[in-house]
């Protein structure tokens, strides 16, 4: 038999190590858990977590959140918000379009305000949906968790001597996206519709298409000015100068997609030959190049 001292020793050694590793797995969820907040103006914020990014407004008459992130993210959002007042001060909040990194937060935030967006994102939140390129599956939302207040074309709230308009871009990353714009700040957020330095994720199974994004970001590039600060739905706080780089990368990736579709190539010939070097640096989202070259692919075959 081993002496008890041993033993006790032994227990202790285990127990130790055991409260190490539970401190250090609650200090990584923790740092994981939580949400960067960069300062735009006095009253408008960008909030990123682990989802798409978020734009407040905050004053004395309320906040106004856009986006809530993935469900997961709901109780470090709901603490990052204490900071501007608390949920109990958020009157409204829009979604910019369906999915989940955008809209899983409605469940704990809807109970505290309207929920705004397009007529579609609605529909979409009524009834499951599948992303198959992430095999996704998105189930009914509750009522709570619901769009109130849903609009066809655009809209306006004003609010904190802020006037913000909200405007459907349609047919683009899906078939209900909203840009939000902050109109006396010159501060637009743009939702998916704009992923800064990487290649985008097109749903083109749910009314997204990549020709129909080209064309909405070249009207957006004219409705924004060197000084508009853009909130874009993946990526760091952007201007005019970065949307311009994604308008001629989704532009020239097409160009290059058509031209072998032309020459009679199939979607793995494309894949095997690639694209050109100069959009190498596209990669370094979450997309590979082939992935992007099969989502161009449907753009441009589907229906």
């Amino acid at each position: 038999m081993y002496p008890i001292k041993l033993i006790l020793t032994f227990i202790i050694a285990i127990f130790s190590l055991t409260t190490l590793n539970t401190a250090i797995a609650e200090k990584h969820h923790s740092q994981a858990a939580s949400f960067k907040a960069t300062k735009i103006t006095d009253q408008i914020y960008m909030l990123q977590g682990k989802g798409g990014n978020l734009g407040l407004l905050k004053g004395k008459q309320g906040l106004v959140l856009i986006d809530a992130d993935y469900k997961q993210m709901s109780p470090a959002l709901i603490k990052q918000l204490s900071r501007y007042g608390g949920t109990e001060k958020l009157n409204y909040l829009i979604n910019t379009h369906w999915h989940g990194d955008h809209t899983e937060g409605n469940d704990a935030l809807g109970r505290h305000a309207q929920i705004i967006a397009h007529d579609n994102v609605r529909a979409r939140l009524l009834t499951t949906q599948e992303i198959k390129l992430f095999k996704l599956v998105s189930k009914p939302y509750p009522v709570h968790a619901l769009p109130s207040i849903t609009y066809k074309k655009s809209m306006s709230l004003y609010l904190n001597n802020e006037e913000l308009e909200l405007i459907h871009f349609s047919k683009s990353h899906t078939d209900g996206d909203t840009v939000v714009f902050f109109k006396k700040s010159n501060v637009v957020h743009t939702g998916d519709l704009f992923f800064s330095g990487f290649y985008p994720f097109v749903d083109v199974d749910h009314g997204g298409n990549v020709l129909n994004l080209a064309k909405n970001i070249k009207m957006l590039l004219g409705m924004v000015d060197d000084k508009t600060r853009i909130i874009p739905g993946h990526g760091p706080l952007s201007d005019k100068s970065a949307l311009q780089d994604f308008h001629d990368m989704l532009v020239g990736t097409t160009v290059e997609v058509q031209s072998m579709i032309d020459k009679g190539m199939g979607l793995d010939k494309i894949k095997q030959t690639g694209l050109s070097n100069k959009w190498k640096s596209w990669t370094k989202g979450f997309l590979s190049t082939e992935v992007w070259i099969g989502i161009i692919y449907s753009s441009l075959t589907k229906g």
